[in-house]
């Protein structure tokens, strides 16, 4: 496949919204055998009357059987799991439908059980989402005829509106692909709209966070073959004057600000942070000089990347070690010479000493979480001082954070890649730390303890990470929590025993019922009068 070259004369028009489909493509698609309410079609879980509570072993045997099977193959590849079957975390889905959300001018179609897209869609907006979710119902018998996938083809040509729509995103969960619902025959565009299907089931998918990947994998490889078939629409602000070198993974909006300022001096610049907000932004991500995965579980994604010519860059610019050998790896990727690096990371590095010497963290600490950026911030928690016992992530070891893992067992660290809940409690058991940092159920975990702790997800991950700036919030947040022992302790000693043992309200076998109290001795009846006399009152 034709490398993208990163040059002035590319053919970009910044003039309008003129697309080249990939019309060869879409015909081979639309000739696919499909099944309809009058062809025969393979039984599916939910016609056992197992459904989505079949268990992972059969759903996944029923989607290889149902014609499935290739897609399972890749995911099993891109994520591999491992040394567990999978890790606890909210449902996959919920990953690539806030991707989504997130993107302007894209509307959502979710297809599967009802009480999943209930839950997804109670979470997308409990996180801010402020978008219609779509839903095309199905029953067993409209599941097992093809009659769903005839319902959701019509749901897509009806929602396919070129003055309010890029693109649609449609989505099986688990059962429409267990049960073979062929969502790459839908048309690849229609009115002008991209149509983009996707299958996220939880028995291929294991976490929420490379579900997101499954999205952004399939629209860069659906803008990457708009790229090669002709011009394109140029960003919304214009190309960038410098090379760019577009950056892989959600993250704080000040990082991608920070980088930029990291790279200018380099004659690079920061490009788009993929997953993007606007489908005119994978262009400019895919035009690019070099990709950094600043997450490294991104695999199609960075498949589409390397398809296009582009070298990837592993890690982070986080601490002084770790944004030292980030500038280092970027600028030799994209041909910068050794004594402009050098000349460029000189002021960075030094303003990063400086924060990290001005607020140090002093205390034994634990962190797990299933956002896949747990490496880096173990990296900058241990040169910002902090007796770093364990690291463990949800996501999967990739060639993309051997460094970091390599770094972090260097210092004497334990990382744990596909950690299961079970090793996160074992390590704030065994260690003992100062603050637990982690997922909810090991934060209550601590709690009980009477261990500070931190929510991962929304305390850490969401706050700057890159660069100097991302030094000094850490600091802040983390020496704040742990100076809240003392309260953790005092209220652990007020509520003693509250909500334990037979106080729990929870009594397994009858040998551990609360202890029986003794009845009080009824009191003696008094004789009812016979007559009242007014002497009475």
């Amino acid at each position: 496949m034709e490398s993208l070259p990163h040059s002035p004369d590319r053919s970009l028009d910044t003039a309008g919204p003129e697309v080249v489909y990939d019309r060869a493509a879409e015909t081979e698609l639309d000739n696919l055998p499909v099944a309809s309410s009058r062809d025969p079609a393979p039984a599916a879980p939910a016609e056992t009357g197992q459904g989505c509570h079949g268990g992972k072993a059969e759903l996944t045997r029923a989607a290889m059987a149902s014609g499935n099977s290739e897609l399972m193959e890749r995911l099993k590849a891109d994520y591999p799991q491992g040394p567990h079957d999978q890790p606890q975390s909210m449902c996959p889905a919920f990953g690539s439908l806030r991707v989504g959300l997130r993107m302007r001018r894209t509307a959502t179609i979710l297809s599967g059980s009802a009480c999943c897209v209930y839950g997804l869609t109670f979470t997308s907006h409990f996180y801010g989402a402020k978008r219609t979710v779509g839903y095309v119902p199905f029953n067993s018998e409209t599941l097992v005829t093809g009659k769903l996938y005839e319902d959701i083809r019509d749901a897509v040509h009806g929602l396919a509106d070129p003055a309010l729509y890029d693109a649609i995103v449609v989505t099986n969960l688990c059962v429409p692909t267990a049960s073979g619902v062929p969502l790459r025959a839908l048309p690849k565009e229609i009115n002008g709209v991209r149509i983009i299907g996707i299958d996220v089931p939880g028995f291929g998918v294991p976490t929420h966070a490379e579900a997101k990947d499954v999205l952004a994998g399939a629209m860069l490889a659906y803008a990457r073959k708009e790229a090669q078939a002709g011009p394109v629409q140029a960003p919304s602000g214009g190309r960038k004057e410098l090379p760019a070198v577009a950056l892989l993974g959600e993250m704080f909006p000040v990082d991608p600000v920070t980088i930029g300022r990291m790279l200018e001096p380099m004659g690079l610049a920061a490009g788009p942070v993929v997953p993007t907000r606007e489908w005119r932004e994978l262009y400019a991500a895919l035009d690019c000089v070099a990709v950094a995965a600043i997450h490294p579980f991104y695999t199609a994604s960075i498949r589409e990347f390397e398809a296009a010519g582009r070298p990837i860059v592993g890690s982070a610019p986080v601490g002084i070690a770790g944004t030292a050998a980030w500038l280092d790896a970027v600028g030799r990727s994209c041909g910068v010479p050794q004594s402009t690096i050098d000349k460029a990371k000189a002021p960075i590095l030094a303003a990063i000493r400086g924060a990290l010497e001005t607020a140090p963290v002093k205390a034994r600490i634990t962190l797990s979480g299933y956002e896949g950026s747990e490496l880096i911030v173990g990296r900058l928690l241990k040169e910002s001082g902090a007796d770093l016992r364990y690291v463990g992530t949800a996501c999967p070891a990739t060639r993309w954070n051997a460094e970091d893992a390599a770094w972090l067992r260097a210092q004497g660290i334990h990382v744990e890649f596909r950690a299961s809940l079970e090793t996160d409690l074992a390590a704030v058991d065994g260690y003992a730390p100062d603050l637990a940092i982690g997922t909810t159920p090991v934060v209550q975990h601590a709690k009980q303890k009477s261990i500070p702790s931190l929510y991962f997800t929304n305390l850490i991950s969401a706050r700057p990470l890159m660069g100097p700036a991302g030094a000094g919030s850490l600091a802040a947040v983390v020496n704040a929590a742990v100076a809240n022992k003392g309260r953790f302790e005092r209220m652990s000693a007020f509520f003693d025993g509250v909500g334990e043992g037979h106080r729990a309200g929870i009594w397994p076998d009858a040998g551990r019922l609360p202890p029986k109290e003794k009845p009080v001795a009824a009191r003696p009846l008094v004789a009812a009068k016979a007559s009242v006399r007014m002497e009475d009152f």
